[in-house]
């Protein structure tokens, strides 16, 4: 847990304990995160997520985001998930680009709803993704103006949104209030349109996120 406000830090902390999750160690900047995983690492120790604030001392601009991103590219079996006070697309696209297993960005405002959170930690520690909706939001509607979703109808780009936070077809198909048959024919849909094939597993999900980010 990476987080400079040591009450927030502590909060996020005794909400994860409470609900069965081991918290292994609270750092209050990016210099002792980086520090704390090679430890840990070097002991075979290592957690299955990180949690990081995008912005940390000493100069709260992006030293927990570009903490984060060297993490993945050291250890690529650890899931990072983000939190950040704004939707900054450009963090955002940074950490999303290449590997596209355990990851996430939310916005702190999300950690108020407790369960939602929690799924989200679990999920990026899982291998998964967990995107904040403001946050795809803003990346779908930067995409809009790129020939990568031109072939997109709306309903597709908006499970595309929905799959992007994470959520199952079972979950799209009670957002939407349509059967998950209907959600399936477009996820089907969406993974032909992106040039996705069947070869590419169970990741076709997270690819079909990043096709846009990376065009």
């Amino acid at each position: 847990m990476a987080e400079d406000s040591v009450l927030l830090r502590e909060g996020l902390t005794r909400l994860l304990t409470d609900r069965g999750h081991h918290v292994v160690a609270g750092v209050g900047d990016a210099d002792g995160l980086i520090e704390t995983i090679g430890d840990l690492a070097a002991q075979d120790d290592l957690p299955d997520v990180v949690v990081a604030d995008v912005r940390m001392p000493p100069t709260h601009t992006d030293e927990g985001v570009r903490a984060a991103v060297r993490l993945r590219r050291d250890h690529p079996g650890l899931g990072v998930l983000v939190l950040s006070q704004y939707v900054e697309e450009r963090y955002a696209t940074e950490l999303l680009a290449g590997n596209s297993c355990g990851v996430g960005y939310l916005l702190k405002d999300r950690v108020a709803e407790v369960r939602e959170f929690v799924d989200a930690v679990v999920r990026v520690a899982g291998g998964g993704t967990a995107l904040d909706p403001e946050v795809v939001a803003q990346l779908l509607g930067r995409s809009r103006k790129q020939d990568v979703l031109a072939g997109l109808t709306p309903r597709e780009r908006e499970v595309l949104g929905l799959m992007a936070e994470g959520r199952t077809n079972s979950a799209i198909a009670r957002q939407l209030v349509v059967s998950d048959g209907a959600v399936e024919k477009h996820v089907s849909n969406i993974f032909l349109k992106l040039g996705l094939s069947p070869s590419d597993g169970d990741h076709r999900r997270v690819l079909a996120v990043l096709t846009y980010l990376e065009s």
